[in-house]
């Protein structure tokens, strides 16, 4: 079994003590995300978990933490954009993440931190020469300390919409995703960094760029020392490559509203989850009740 921490909010970021104290108890209740009062219960007991994959754009408050996770294999899918307070309000600065980056890859090794530049988006401040720039710029610093990035652009959801007025996206056509993803393929491959695309249709191989598998059956096999027998993710987008997981997250949870995401566009709900947070809690940001089932 594969442990996804977690598409659906920062686990590194903002919830390591509970997700630490859930493997410790070697379990976790997950709310299902479609009928909030049906609740799983999930074993996370060393000989169940093959792997654990985070996705974070802050895993600094793990960074002291990190030998708590043994004995179970994992790695890092590490979200770094050079946007501004405007897009990403509430990340710490540029070089500090960098720095975060650069410390945890020397912990754990270059094959276990994952770079995502995503999503790309067009403003009229960030241009494709600004992605051109700012890609070359984070390419650069992180190329000792990783061996891929994942890219994608942005995906209008209806509930991001509103938000997203205020940056004045503009339309991005197939001809201008092509020309953006040969530009940071060019530079990726200057830097000896493996590039490829995530959830996106698009065929971008004449300029050597691959379809991910974020949650990565080959690296989760080189991390154990042997193959899954694990199936596609039908829960997930077509284009997706990521095998089958279990995610433990929560939506609307995320601190760090970025104006994009899909997973945290309700403040109301943000609120009354953080005030539920505790992290001796089986459920993330949340009690059991008599009506849950």
């Amino acid at each position: 079994m594969i442990i996804s921490a977690s598409r659906r909010t920062d686990i590194p970021a903002w919830f390591s003590d509970w997700f630490l104290y859930r493997l410790r108890e070697k379990y976790a209740l997950v709310r299902n995300p479609v009928n909030s009062r049906q609740v799983s219960r999930i074993d996370l007991s060393p000989d169940v978990v093959d792997c654990i994959v985070f996705w974070s754009k802050n895993p600094r408050p793990m960074l002291d933490k990190l030998e708590q996770l043994q004995p179970y294999p994992f790695y890092f899918q590490f979200t770094l954009n050079a946007y501004g307070k405007d897009v990403e309000p509430n990340l710490p600065s540029l070089e500090e993440r960098i720095d975060t980056f650069r410390a945890l890859s020397c912990r754990l090794g270059k094959h276990r931190v994952i770079w995502r530049y995503d999503p790309i988006l067009l403003t009229p401040d960030y241009s494709v020469f600004w992605h051109e720039e700012q890609f070359s710029y984070l390419a650069e610093k992180l190329s000792p300390y990783t061996e891929m990035c994942t890219f994608s652009f942005l995906d209008f959801y209806a509930k991001i919409h509103k938000r997203l007025k205020t940056l004045e996206i503009q339309d991005m056509n197939q001809k201008q995703q092509c020309i953006i993803a040969q530009k940071l393929a060019r530079i990726a491959h200057f830097y000896s960094i493996q590039i490829n695309t995530c959830g996106e249709e698009l065929d971008l191989s004449p300029y050597q760029i691959d379809h991910a598998s974020c949650i990565d059956p080959l690296l989760i096999s080189r991390l154990t020392g042997y193959s899954l027998d694990v199936k596609k993710d039908k829960n997930q987008r077509p284009a997706c490559g990521c095998v089958s997981s279990i995610d433990l997250g929560l939506y609307h949870t995320c601190r760090h509203e970025c104006l994009y995401c899909y997973a945290n566009c309700n403040s109301r709900i943000q609120e009354r989850n953080a005030s539920l947070y505790d992290p001796s809690s089986p459920l993330l940001c949340s009690h059991l009740t008599e009506e849950d089932k």
